[in-house]
């Protein structure tokens, strides 16, 4: 499977794995794909450790960070909170009694805060700690990387990607220098725009040729490995259907409602973070929904909102509220299996179709 992609990094497949959770990133890597490791919600003290262990972990094998880098410095926890109207915070009282969302154990709600909301400060302190370990490449989820980040990959030999939901936001991440880019449908898990891989991912080759672009949003077998390949990507760009592998820090309680959910019970919904994000529909997020709820408020004010309290549904399980961001494939996603496992069942699989349309398109020229 030699594609523009895999010869970039040296893997054996072009399945690229963004997740949380480093064990997923290792996993994926040894199979002979590459994880991309999330990095957003870590201070840099934390991803010292983190990426520390990926580089012991994988001995030269390749691997990237997922940043997100704003225009503009974010505030700190507490005044984005004196800025939230009271009528929202007797909202999400209510939802923490009616749910019987306990108090956090950890102590270490908004730690992500301190340095301002996903700013500009603590993405470059996250920047300066992987430029310490052995990334491979660095890929923007917020708009093209700024120059500084980007010249400073190529001095390090770090490959820089950008993640886009339209053509104008692939042909902007070229121009500030991205090396590939990820078209995303709206089929996938996490913020997305509106527009569906299968109609997405040719507009984007278009847009951005040669560029190499991965496919993502609705990926999560061999033959939609084959359908992205044949749409002109150069590789798939995948993320939920790690949730549920055996490597995955998913609570077991949300694993266990993913691995029930079928298609339909995903939503679109701002009530995380304030900008429309794919998730398993819960009793929570829908709770946002109903008659008399107030209307989300814009990011960063929203995830400033309910952060703490989702932060302690995720950590003890609190059943009725608690899910996942996660795309339309998860109904797919119904056993538990390791995520070397699910590697080689895409590899396999595509394998399959390749030999089947192979064989389609001689007898077709025969005939």
């Amino acid at each position: 499977m030699q594609t523009k992609m895999t010869t970039m990094f040296g893997i054996e497949y072009p399945i690229f794995a963004f997740s949380h959770c480093r064990d997923v990133v290792a996993a994926v890597s040894k199979a002979g794909g590459m994880g991309v490791f999330g990095v957003s919600a870590l201070l840099p003290e934390d991803l010292e450790t983190d990426l520390a262990w990926l580089d012991r972990e994988l001995q030269g094998r390749p691997y990237g960070v997922d940043l997100v880098v704003p225009e503009s410095e974010g505030k700190d926890l507490e005044s984005l909170k004196a800025e939230i109207p009271e009528a929202h915070k007797r909202f999400v009282a209510q939802l923490g009694e009616r749910f019987g969302v306990p108090e956090r154990r950890s102590g270490r709600a908004g730690r992500e805060f301190g340095k301002g909301t996903w700013g500009p400060k603590l993405a470059a302190e996250q920047w300066q700690v992987a430029l310490n370990h052995k990334v491979a490449a660095v890929v923007s989820a917020l708009g093209p990387l700024p120059p500084s980040i980007v010249e400073a990959a190529r001095a390090n030999n770090i490959r820089v990607g950008g993640m886009s939901g339209a053509p104008e936001h692939a042909r902007r991440h070229v121009a500030g220098g991205a090396e590939f880019v990820i078209a995303q449908g709206t089929e996938a898990g996490g913020h997305t725009g509106d527009v569906s891989t299968f109609v997405l991912v040719p507009q984007v080759v278009d847009a951005v040729g040669p560029v190499p672009v991965l496919a993502a949003g609705g990926v999560g077998t061999g033959r939609q490995l084959a359908a992205a390949l044949a749409l002109g990507a150069e590789g798939v760009w995948t993320g939920s259907i790690w949730l549920t592998s055996n490597e995955s820090s998913l609570h077991p309680r949300a694993v266990e409602k993913l691995l029930a959910a079928s298609s339909f019970d995903t939503v679109r919904s701002r009530a995380r973070t304030g900008k429309p994000l794919r998730q398993l529909k819960t009793a929570w997020n829908q709770a946002w929904e109903a008659e008399g709820a107030p209307k989300p408020l814009p990011a960063p004010y929203q995830r400033a909102l309910v952060y703490e309290q989702m932060q302690s549904i995720e950590e003890h399980g609190v059943a009725e509220p608690i899910g996942s961001a996660v795309g339309q494939i998860v109904g797919t996603m119904n056993e538990r299996r390791p995520a070397a496992r699910i590697m080689r069942r895409l590899v396999e699989e595509y394998a399959e179709v390749a030999d089947q349309l192979r064989a389609t398109i001689n007898t077709h020229l025969g005939d």
